[in-house]
């Protein structure tokens, strides 16, 4: 193989090497912290399911917000949503 084809070769796959690895992370690190609007004492933005209206929460580390109540059902789908990153938001 003629030499600058062979180093053209290698530069693109050391390239496309890149920039997977850097798709693949920033996918990764999406999924894994859900990207929610903040104000600007860094809670977020979100609708209450149960009550319907807008608030701002602090999460903790299982992605809860301070006002979740363990077993219902609204509280429950809006911490699933949360993780799953499609919470209403404002």
């Amino acid at each position: 193989m003629d030499d600058r084809l062979e180093r053209f070769v290698r530069t693109t796959f050391r390239s496309a090497g890149r920039r997977y690895a850097e798709a693949r992370n920033a996918y990764r690190e999406g999924r894994e912290t859900p990207a929610l609007p903040r104000d600007a004492e860094g809670r977020a933005r979100i609708v209450c399911r149960r009550e319907a209206e807008r608030r701002t929460v602090t999460l903790d580390d299982g992605a809860r917000p301070e006002c979740y109540e363990a077993d219902h059902p609204d509280c429950e789908g809006c911490v699933e949503d949360i993780r799953e990153g499609v919470v209403e938001t404002w």
